[in-house]
Formats: structure tokens, sequence, C-alpha cells
């Protein structure tokens, strides 16, 4: 009996984001850094730690941090030092490590002075089809990264697409973080990624959000963190063009989504781990 005959991947284009590439065979990338910035020391420390490590393990990574976390479980929880004081911090860590910057957007008015210091504009999932603001971004001509709403299916994903390429931006970036299932619960169908995919543009595995449980620590978001390293190899091995990671020192004092951020300590190992994973998927080592 013959083999079932298979669908070849489809090819995307790739995306300039600073001096790296992401997507379009280049090599698997990285999106890491705390959920919020607690303070600027912390966020520049942070940086510079993560630039280290990726330099030893040789693999491209953009820096990720909040000016605001608008969308917290309660009203009561941090949310960020704010527009201004944010982006003078995210300004300090680019001049001093180089990195490329991702950072959210909420509001159409914040795209412009945000496009001034960051390489990515981020719609966080929740505001994934609004409109207006979608527009605003991807009028700056930055790389857009939209994160799926957890209320979206892949294919959904078409008409966020269709409102950014009209406005003139096709550096588009499409991220997975699992979909609701059920209370407090999320759930990553590894079929999403190949469906995102094949609309054409590079796809991104925000593993550490996928594994929230949404409100379910009484007023907070609390998180399974131990599953990242399971859960982002199987992505890897679906075949991500990047993964993206909230990372802190010392989770258990963070800010915010401390439940499911990973340890500092194990950025490295995980990292090896994936990109390992990633040559084998793309058949550039063979087993012996």
């Amino acid at each position: 009996m013959s083999d079932s005959p298979t669908t070849p991947a489809p090819r995307v284009a790739p995306v300039r984001v600073g001096p790296l590439t992401i997507g379009g065979g280049a090599p698997l990338a990285f999106i890491a850094g705390p959920c919020v910035i607690e303070s600027p020391a912390h966020v520049l420390n942070m940086a510079l730690a993560i630039k280290e490590i990726a330099a030893r393990c040789r693999v491209p990574v953009v820096f990720k941090a909040s000016f605001d976390k608008a969308n917290r479980t309660s009203g009561r929880s941090f949310r960020g030092p704010g527009l201004d004081a944010g982006l003078a911090a995210l300004d300090e860590v680019k001049i001093r490590t180089g990195l490329p910057i991702l950072t959210d957007i909420h509001e159409p008015a914040q795209a412009a002075p945000v496009a001034r210091v960051a390489d990515v504009l981020q719609i966080p999932a929740f505001l994934s089809r609004q409109t207006d603001l979608l527009v605003a971004a991807a009028r700056t001509g930055k790389v857009v990264n939209v994160k799926k709403g957890q209320f979206l299916a892949p294919d959904d994903m078409r008409h966020v697409i269709a409102k950014l390429t009209a406005a003139g931006n096709t550096a588009l970036l499409l991220t997975e973080r699992g979909v609701t299932f059920g209370y407090h619960n999320l759930v990553v169908d590894m079929r999403a990624f190949p469906m995102l995919r094949a609309l054409g543009y590079p796809v991104v595995f925000d593993v550490t959000h996928s594994l929230q449980l949404p409100g379910a620590g009484d007023g907070v978001t609390t998180g399974l963190a131990e599953y990242i390293e399971p859960l982002a190899s199987a992505a890897v091995a679906a075949g991500v063009d990047a993964v993206f990671m909230e990372v802190h020192d010392d989770p258990s004092r963070a800010k915010s989504d401390a439940a499911n951020a990973l340890r500092l300590d194990l950025l490295e190992a995980l990292i090896r781990r994936l990109t390992r994973i990633d040559a084998a998927a793309r058949g550039e080592v063979t087993a012996s």
C-alpha cells in the first residue's frame, strides 16, 4: 500500500524585524522578556541577560515587555508605568542592547508614539478584531504582530490580514496563544499552526500565555508554567517560525503573569532544545 500523499508546508514571506528575519526559511526566532515593565532597571537587566543567552545559543531574539497591561483580571492589578515612562525604558533597552523591541498597543492613538521606539507593534488577542487599532498600527509601517483572539478560528484571521494589508502593510506576524476551552482554561490546537501559515505570513507561538488559567486565581490569572517545555516543543515540531515566551528572573515576584512565566535560568536549555527540534523538523539533522 502506498503512503498517503502529503501537502508541502506553505512557504511564507519573510518579515524583517530590525536586523533579524522571521519566516521564509529563516532560523527559528524567539520573542522573550517580562510580561510588563516593572522598573527601568529590571527591564534593562532582563534584556541584557536575554541578549547574552541568545548570543551563546546563536539565535535571533526580539525583546518584549508591555508598558501597560490594560487587560487585567482585577482593577487592583499592576498595569505598568504607562506610555511615556514605558517607552523611555524600552528606548534605553534598545540603545543599550541593540535588540529589536516588541510591545503592545491598546488604543489607536498609541500607535504613532510607540512606533518611534518599537520595531513590532503587537495587537493583544482580545483586540484582534478592533479595526481602528489594526489600521493605526498598520499605517505606522512597522511590523504588526496580531495575537489571534481566544474566540477565533485560524481561518478567521484572514479578515484581520485584510484590514492590515488594505492599510498598506504586509509586514505581519500571526500569533497563536490558545483558544478558550470551558471556564478558566485554554487549549492549543496544533492544527492551527499549518492553518495560519497557509495564510502566507510567519506564525509565532505564544507558549506562556497559552498556559494561562484566565481569572482562575480569585482576581488574578494563574497558569501552568510546568508545561512550557512540552507545549513549545510540540509547536516547534509542527513548524512555527518563532516562539514567544514571557521570561522573568523570579516569577514568584513577577507583577503580571507570574504563574505562567518561564524562569530566566531555564531559558538557555529550552532554547537549545527547541533549536534542535526545529533543525530536525526542517530535515537539517538525521537520526543516527
